[in-house]
């Protein structure tokens, strides 16, 4: 939901935390991105274990969503 802290593991394995925020508020560098964005959209409302597709504009990727914290 708006304002958690979620981390999530790519294809890659590669491991990520964003934290969702309000459109005005992302900051790309601190891992702050929109709930707007593709990757937010995709992740909201989902729980830990779900394994998620992100449809971006550079092509679809999958993650699995690892934890989260509010």
């Amino acid at each position: 939901c708006f304002g958690a802290y979620v981390t999530v593991e790519d294809e890659d394995e590669d491991v990520t935390c964003y934290q969702l925020v309000g459109p005005d508020e992302y900051d790309l560098k601190e891992y702050r991105i929109s709930v707007d964005s593709p990757m937010a959209r995709a992740l909201l409302g989902k729980v830990v274990g779900d394994e998620v597709l992100v449809r971006r504009p550079k092509g679809d990727t999958e993650v699995t969503i690892v934890q989260i914290e509010y």
